[in-house]
């Protein structure tokens, strides 16, 4: 299991309220990114709390939204032969395509972004007729969507949520 904190939107963010990441709880996040899986006993033995405090503390970080523990699958031994991201330029308001995007469940990442492209999306499909019928029939028929590049993954090199709280 991997945890993934979004820790990088706290602190002197206006729109964020009160920050629940003091230093216990940075070192709480950053030992499950390390092992999702590590029980509360062991996280109380390395932050220096009681289990219980450390339970509490986990049970506020989920609620609160700023991390979450999640199951990080390998698409290609699920028979997912194909992986890949595509860049897309957008005509008027990114965020209405950007949430019919989110809607694709083959979709598993949408970012609004600056830069060569207005958007960045990840897909896992099963061979490249499942991307595309994706790409031709579900993504370029989007109103607003005006142009798509797609960068098919040969080898995933590298992949991790570990960044720690910084």
């Amino acid at each position: 299991m991997e945890l993934v904190a979004n820790s990088g939107v706290l602190g002197k963010n206006p729109h964020v309220t009160e920050p629940v990441l003091d230093d216990v709880n940075k070192r709480i996040i950053e030992q499950l990114q390390r092992d999702g899986r590590m029980s509360y006993a062991s996280l109380a033995k390395v932050v220096g709390l009681s289990e219980a405090a450390v339970r509490q503390r986990v049970q506020r970080l989920l609620d609160t939204g700023v991390m979450q523990i999640v199951a990080v699958t390998d698409p290609l031994t699920l028979g997912f032969a194909r992986q890949v991201m595509i860049g897309l330029k957008v005509e008027g308001d990114l965020r209405p395509v950007a949430k019919a995007l989110a809607a694709v469940p083959e979709i598993d990442y949408v970012v609004i972004c600056a830069g060569g492209y207005d958007l960045l999306v990840e897909l896992v499909c099963t061979d490249d007729e499942h991307l595309l019928n994706l790409l031709n029939d579900t993504i370029r028929s989007i109103p607003g969507v005006t142009a798509t590049e797609t960068f098919v993954y040969l080898k995933l090199a590298k992949q991790t949520y570990a960044w720690g709280t910084r």
